[in-house]
């Protein structure tokens, strides 16, 4: 959408809908370029001067219908569309998807197999918090996951909320073989950051990069 003008994806905006077909084919068209499989169709905002209640039934349609379209085009390319709930506590207080339960309404009115939800668990602790009840309870539907501390947004090992040693051995346990997309804001240095990663290899004996010294 026009970012100049506050608009932040156009999903789920009603009238906007060729604008959002034509970021979409913009987005196909990166995304094959650069062999990424996984595209994030984003809702959008409640337009400005617009009660949330009032305008949500049609800003449910427009993005049932939207989603339907980017999924049948995506399957054309082999892809996967995600839908992202964002927090409207903190990060932005307009943005229409907010929590993995409505996210997962939506999904299953859409009926697409390659559209699937994209967890950051920032914003489900922030929204929702019941973070492993959550996991279990939409991990057929996950398609990403993203990761922050709460409520700082920083690294994982940045003091917060969440026990992210705890939440990796879940996702592992639930068979989860996707990639964790660290979406934080680095307190300082972003390689320096990364220690975090390490210093979890190395207390699971593993080796950098992830491979098992046994394997070795």
């Amino acid at each position: 959408g026009d970012q100049e003008a506050g608009e932040l994806g156009l999903a789920a905006v009603p009238g906007r809908q060729a604008a959002f077909r034509q970021g979409l084919a913009a987005a196909v068209q990166y995304a094959r370029a650069v062999g990424c499989p996984r595209i994030h169709v984003m809702a959008g905002r409640v337009p400005l001067g617009a009660d949330r209640a009032a305008v949500a039934g049609e800003m449910e349609t427009t993005f049932i219908e939207n989603l339907r379209y980017a999924a049948d085009l995506l399957a054309q390319e082999d892809m996967i569309g995600l839908v992202e709930p964002i927090n409207n506590r903190i990060t932005d207080p307009r943005y229409y998807l907010n929590t993995p339960h409505q996210a997962a309404a939506i999904l299953e009115k859409v009926g697409r197999p390659n559209l699937k939800l994209q967890l950051d668990l920032f914003h489900c602790q922030i929204m929702d918090g019941n973070l492993s009840r959550n996991l279990e309870t939409y991990f057929p539907l996950i398609g990403h996951i993203q990761i922050a501390q709460v409520p700082g947004r920083h690294e994982p090992d940045s003091p917060g909320e969440l026990n992210f040693p705890y939440i990796f051995e879940l996702l592992e346990s639930l068979g989860y073989t996707g990639y964790v997309g660290c979406e934080y804001a680095p307190k300082g240095d972003t390689l320096e950051g990364l220690g975090w990663l390490r210093s979890y290899w190395e207390n699971r004996g593993l080796q950098h990069g992830g491979t098992s010294k046994a394997a070795e």
